[in-house]
């Protein structure tokens, strides 16, 4: 499928301009923006400003507040909760995680979890906050059910990604985003939208039979056979009961039903290293585990080792000088 390359920028100028036009503040499509040129930045299109169609969609259906009251009660000296009174994830998922940072400066942890929420776009996001605060970030979000559990043929869970960020003291941040699908679905709608096939056992059939087609995938498998299984239900526990909502299958669906309110959770922590280890020492270990880490020899087939999180880094300090590549129907949409 053709694809344009724009400067990132000038792609959240265009985002912006579209969120606007559909009723959102300026404030708020900025934030938005920023979550997905995040995204497209560091090559994870998926997540990126191809979502902004579907987001426009839901919010002209009645599926998303545009102007929600967002609320934060502290429950405890580490803890708290963020109503997001049906808002856009990505805004109510940075007011999370702004007082988990605040929580764990002052008491060394900060947890918060977020109810009546979005989707709200790449956790990496939301983690390399916290790690440029230099703070350990975790981020945990529950999605409808698109994931088959292990050893079952019918979807239950979602793709309850995770993500975990890590500052060190001349290095990048450590950061590890995945889903705990094989794959997230935004690399089948990526799929999809460009025409392209998928390898085999990314999704499955009608019939639970593994397919390389995108527009067959009926579910997901989970990474790592009952491992990612098992992980994907720790993420709905997180996210999903400790918010006090929703799990598998009774969260309202992605791109079903756009005029319901979702009401998802997520569950945001940040960790102050202060209050364990002393500070300097820790991050001086993350840049000497990166550094060794980096120092393996590599495998056969494999240029070297690298870190979690290290390629989407290379990718966006090349996308920054260079632009953001997007499918040319994504860029007529932001046009138009």
């Amino acid at each position: 499928m053709p694809t344009v390359t724009i400067q990132a920028e000038e792609a959240k100028r265009l985002v912006v301009k579209k969120l606007a036009e559909a009723g959102l503040s300026e404030g708020h499509a900025g934030k938005i923006a920023d979550v997905l040129i995040h995204a497209d930045l560091r090559n994870v299109n998926s997540h990126g400003v191809l979502r902004t169609e579907h987001y426009i969609n839901r919010l002209q259906a009645g599926g998303i507040n545009p102007d929600p009251q967002i609320s934060f009660q502290l429950t405890g000296p580490v803890s708290g909760v963020v109503d997001g009174d049906d808002g856009f994830g990505h805004v109510i998922g940075e007011v999370a995680m702004d007082h988990a940072i605040e929580l764990a400066r002052s008491n060394g942890v900060g947890m918060v979890t977020v109810c009546n929420s979005s989707h709200c776009g790449a956790l990496s996001y939301f983690v390399q906050k916290a790690a440029d605060a230099k703070l350990i970030g975790i981020a945990m979000s529950h999605t409808d059910k698109i994931v088959v559990p292990f050893g079952g043929r019918t979807s239950f869970l979602g793709t309850n990604p995770i993500a975990y960020g890590v500052p060190a003291k001349t290095k990048k941040p450590f950061i590890l985003d995945m889903a705990t699908s094989n794959v997230a679905l935004g690399k089948i709608l990526q799929a999809r939208e460009e025409g392209k096939a998928i390898p085999a056992g990314w999704g499955v059939d009608e019939n639970g039979a593994s397919t390389t087609d995108p527009n067959k995938v009926v579910s997901l498998s989970t990474f790592g056979g009952p491992k990612g299984y098992g992980l994907s239900v720790i993420v709905d526990v997180f996210s999903g009961l400790l918010a006090g909502a929703a799990f598998g299958p009774h969260i309202a669906k992605m791109y079903d039903d756009l005029d319901k309110k979702r009401k998802l959770g997520h569950y945001f922590c940040a960790i102050n290293p202060a209050f364990f280890t002393d500070t300097d020492r820790f991050l001086e270990q993350m840049d000497q585990m990166m550094e060794e880490l980096q120092q393996v020899p590599p495998a056969p087939g494999f240029d070297r080792v690298y870190v979690p999180g290290e390629i989407e880094q290379m990718h966006e300090e090349r996308n920054r000088e260079q632009g953001i590549t997007i499918a040319s129907s994504v860029y007529e949409f932001l046009t138009n």
